[in-house]
């Protein structure tokens, strides 16, 4: 079978580099792990991206490292300490308007509480909360971990809606909102697709949503999640949610199985309105000057 090229086309994607941390820097990865700095400490953590081999070798790694994680399974390990760590530790961001404070803690999950890379869809959601012209915008923030875009939003003035299935996790996003000298963000532990469906019975909306859904996960009574099954029918609620005079909507995935391309598709069969979707991935340069992709992402704005 022949193809001509004519009948294809060639979208532009985005690929959105983190912004400059001082807190935060990824010296090198490869062999499936990562060597990243946080703050004061420097940690060896799986990557399944990194593909490559290293720059540096494993004695270099393990000469800087204080701490590496140990997987046990695909979903649970343990933290080796290879030099003294003061537990926990924070780290600070900043950027004009915002200077955010986090509370970095080890887990059986690898994670430690941050995702650097998600300072990018930070200062684009304060920037749009800002210039909105609207004086108590309403925000709502699902998935929401550990609070990265929940604090960006209340440092713009924002009346923002924090959820998450998992309870620990929220009493740590307050601590962050603490640290940063933030208050009156609403705490909500649910699962992310009922609360969704609730609110669009209720006929609220929002002036922008955030969303960072997990490959898989399970809600505090047992709801079972799964991102490429359960996305669609979510989407079609979230998507009714946006206020239609000004809006803002960010969504971030980690899933291997799920392309820029297929967020933007989904996305625009479900919302056929959207202007100038921007779309691509996350990623973060390396020391030794690799960029590591660290997600697929889609947001727009009105």
């Amino acid at each position: 079978m022949r193809f001509n090229l004519a009948t294809f086309a060639f979208k532009r994607l985005d690929f959105m580099r983190a912004l400059d941390w001082k807190y935060y820097e990824l010296l090198d990865c490869g062999d499936f792990e990562k060597l990243e700095r946080f703050g004061k400490y420097i940690l060896i953590r799986p990557e399944p991206q990194a593909i490559w081999d290293r720059k540096q070798t494993e004695k270099q790694w393990l000469d800087q490292a204080h701490a590496r994680y140990v997987a046990k399974s695909s979903t649970a390990g343990d933290w080796e300490r290879l030099k003294p760590i003061s537990y926990p530790w924070i780290v600070k961001w900043q950027s004009p308007g915002m200077e955010l404070a986090f509370n970095l803690k080890f887990t059986a999950f690898k994670h430690i509480g941050i995702f650097p890379e998600q300072a990018a869809n930070w200062v684009y959601l304060y920037d749009f909360l800002k210039n909105s012209g609207i004086e108590k915008p309403r925000v709502l923030n699902f998935f929401a971990y550990t609070g990265g875009a929940s604090l960006a939003a209340k440092a713009a003035g924002a009346d923002i809606i924090h959820l998450d299935s998992v309870k620990q996790v929220v009493s740590w996003s307050k601590e962050n909102m603490e640290l940063s000298n933030l208050h009156n963000i609403r705490w909500v532990v649910e699962d992310a697709a009922k609360f969704a469906l609730r609110e669009v019975k209720r006929g609220n909306t929002y002036h922008a949503i955030i969303m960072d859904p997990p490959s898989y996960g399970l809600g505090p009574t047992g709801e079972r999640w799964k991102l490429e099954e359960d996305l669609n029918d979510m989407m079609k609620n979230v998507l009714q949610l946006l206020a239609p005079e000004k809006h803002a909507f960010i969504i971030n995935t980690y899933s291997l199985n799920l392309s820029p391309i297929i967020l933007k598709t989904l996305a625009m069969s479900i919302k056929p309105d959207i202007e100038s979707p921007e779309y691509g991935e996350l990623y973060v340069e390396s020391k030794e000057k690799q960029d590591l992709p660290l997600g697929s992402f889609l947001r727009f704005k009105r």
